[in-house]
């Protein structure tokens, strides 16, 4: 029986199926087929420093193998997990001597972003020189992860995550390398695709595991559950992912799409995601994207803030749910923030003028004196307590921030401006007939 240390122990599945050629790599025809960047660059036989970035097991690591041999690079790997300077320093002394013997090296780095600014500094005399061709592998952001100038000396390609039929093909693969069927039923074997999420690499663990340790029968889909451990959604909840999905969140609502929230919302809880973080940001969509159109959004969200603070989870993630559905279902209006927006656009741009005179309380002699207070109307005082006075900056004109639209009680808001406005437009046509009367009756 092979053990752990047994030289003679067979080869992991998925090493015993790693395409050979470029040809055999599946999802990655964008990158790879005789168009794609990699395809052009293998057949002119020249390969410049690339980042390749895609989620896990989309075939990075074989496909940076592939290409120093079809580019006749000496293939050179290293993990940034596990390596530092001095590993760097031997790996490049090497590639300046392979080079006077005409053969150049192919740098592949794993995890790339997990080296820090300085030593990713330390990468761009090589690559500049060609000492190496720098071909970095990453599951983040590069933009977010790397140098701002190793990224200028590089190309980013990025990966897809495996579709269906890239993994329907790793498993045909599977099937004749075993020289017979997986034992699975036609739902087993779309539950293990789900499964992998995207994964070719882990798809093909779980099938191993299918080989080894289930039941000769064919395994239906409860029982592929008991077979292969389920593994958590990919989601980081500190990088780009949780950025990408509060996106996909945010604008599926504003977009009144209440079942892709919904979606997006549970992809984000089952990733471990911080409830109150969703629910900060569901009060911030209240006031920014819903607002006057519906009041009654805000308060929805802080009592569903509140209920989750009460029952904590799983129990208050329904109050989450309800409140995107909510959200989803209510009409939409940005007036309130561009309002505000354009009001702190003019306070910029309007520095420090002062109150007009009239409204500015007066409780010293020399502050009456200088006219402070004069003229003012107390509103209630005046008929449908409105006096229509200008409460504006004397050297601004006035201006209208506030437009609300024609939809949800924005409707009734716009009616109350619009009634505001005539009010306004008589009470200003008849202190304009006061003061031509006035000033004729003093010349008199």
């Amino acid at each position: 029986m092979a053990t752990l240390f047994d030289a003679h122990a067979p080869r992991p599945l998925a090493d015993r199926l790693r395409p050979h050629t470029l040809e055999e790599v599946v999802g990655q025809d964008h990158l790879i087929g005789p168009d794609g960047p990699l395809g052009r660059m293998v057949r002119a036989g020249k390969l410049t420093s690339i980042i390749l970035w895609g989620p896990p097991g989309c075939g990075k690591t074989t496909i940076a193998r592939l290409l120093a041999d079809r580019t006749d690079l000496h293939f050179e790997p290293l993990s940034a997990v596990f390596s530092g300077v001095a590993d760097l320093r031997k790996v490049f002394e090497a590639a300046r001597a392979r080079r006077q013997t005409g053969r150049g090296t192919l740098l592949f780095v794993d995890e790339i972003h997990r080296f820090n600014r300085s030593q990713q500094d330390g990468f761009l005399p090589y690559v500049e020189d060609g000492t190496v061709v720098l071909v970095g592998a990453t599951t983040e952001n590069p933009s977010f992860e790397l140098n701002a100038a190793l990224l200028s000396r590089c190309r980013v390609l990025v990966l897809n995550r495996l579709d269906e039929p890239a993994l329907e093909t790793l498993l045909a693969r599977v099937e004749a390398d075993l020289g017979k069927p997986l034992p699975l039923t036609p739902d087993a074997r779309a539950a293990l695709k789900a499964i992998a999420d995207g994964d070719g690499r882990y798809l093909l663990g779980m099938a191993e595991d299918v080989v080894n340790f289930g039941p000769a029968e064919a395994l239906d889909a409860a029982g592929l559950a008991s077979v292969v451990q389920r593994r958590a959604p990919v989601y980081d909840k500190d990088r780009e992912g949780h950025y990408n999905l509060i996106s996909a969140l945010h604008k599926s609502l504003r977009g009144s799409d209440t079942d892709a929230a919904l979606y997006w919302m549970a992809r984000m809880l089952d990733g471990g995601e911080d409830p109150a973080f969703l629910l900060r940001r569901l009060t911030r969509f209240a006031v920014e994207d819903v607002g006057l159109a519906d009041p009654g959004a805000v308060t929805q969200a802080i009592a569903a803030w509140e209920t989750y603070d009460r029952l904590g989870s799983p129990e208050g993630e329904l109050a989450i749910a309800q409140l995107v559905i909510y959200l989803g279902t209510a009409p939409k209006s940005n007036a309130g923030y561009v309002a505000y927006k354009a009001a702190r656009k003019a306070a910029k741009g309007t520095g420090s003028l002062m109150p007009p005179k009239h409204i500015l309380n007066a409780p010293t002699r020399m502050m009456k004196d200088l006219g402070y207070g004069k003229g003012y109307a107390y509103d209630h005082d005046a008929p449908e307590a409105f006096s229509g006075q200008n409460y504006f900056p004397e050297e601004m004109a006035r201006q209208r921030f506030y437009d609300p639209p024609e939809r949800g009680f924005e409707r009734e808001l716009r009616k109350r401006i619009d009634w505001w406005d005539r009010l306004r437009a008589r009470r200003q046509a008849a202190d304009d007939r006061d003061d031509e009367g006035g000033g004729a009756g003093g010349a008199s």
